[in-house]
């Protein structure tokens, strides 16, 4: 276990001073990744059908813990449809676009962690060419140690990036799934009040096609 533990921070110290921001971006990126997925893990509430919703919408007190809140905020001291329309909105302004600032950020740190790796294979290459160019004794040595600080500072900026484009692209799926559950919740609930509130929206009548005006014979016309 000691001897893993040098290997690991012989191959860490090697990458040079490249290595401490990585790190330090990891950390960030990954505590911003599980805070994401642990907000938007809704224990398949999302896939809940509309029976179960429909019920949900009837008698909140039976709806799990997050989304019988939801579910309370769009439907207390509401006098019509309209307001159950501005409370979804509420909920769409505060929440998804909370979602939507966490993910673009977790985005960026993730095109992030490739440019420092980046950063780190040009600082090693610097050094490379740097001993080339000075000779001596040690040249030998310095040009592996810059080769080593190039290939150490990219390989480790991949390994950070691919973890955390993967909890990106599970967080956009299920920012998705719940803008998703929360159009479902608001047809639901939009149907539930609608016959409380009479003549309050508007219904669509298809209107009848106009009469086709008949069509003038021709005087000059000549009798076959």
């Amino acid at each position: 276990m000691n001897q893993l533990f040098h290997e690991l921070w012989h191959t860490w110290a090697s990458g040079g001073l490249v290595m401490v921001a990585m790190a330090l971006l990891a950390v960030i990126m990954y505590s911003t990744a599980i805070h994401l997925l642990m907000k938007l893990h809704y224990r398949g509430l999302t896939r809940a059908t509309d029976a179960t919703l429909r019920a949900w919408v009837v008698q909140p007190k039976i709806a799990p813990a997050r989304i019988r809140e939801l579910i309370r905020y769009t439907q207390d001291e509401i006098q019509t449809v309209r307001d159950v329309e501005g409370r979804f909105r509420e909920v769409e302004a505060t929440q998804v676009t909370e979602m939507d600032r966490r993910v673009t950020f977790l985005n960026v740190l993730v095109i992030a962690a490739p440019l420092f790796g980046l950063l780190g294979t040009v600082l090693g290459m610097l050094l490379t060419f740097k001993a080339i160019g000075v000779g001596g004794s040690s040249t030998s040595e310095i040009i592996a140690k810059g080769i080593s600080e190039a290939l150490v500072a990219t390989q480790t900026g991949m390994m950070v990036a691919i973890p955390g484009l993967l909890m990106a692209t599970i967080a956009k799926r299920r920012r998705h799934e719940y803008v998703a559950f929360l159009a479902r919740l608001e047809g639901i609930t939009l149907r539930h009040f609608r016959p409380e509130f009479h003549g309050m929206t508007r219904v669509y009548v298809r209107e009848p096609k106009p009469a086709a005006a008949p069509v003038a014979p021709n005087p000059e016309a000549v009798p076959a």
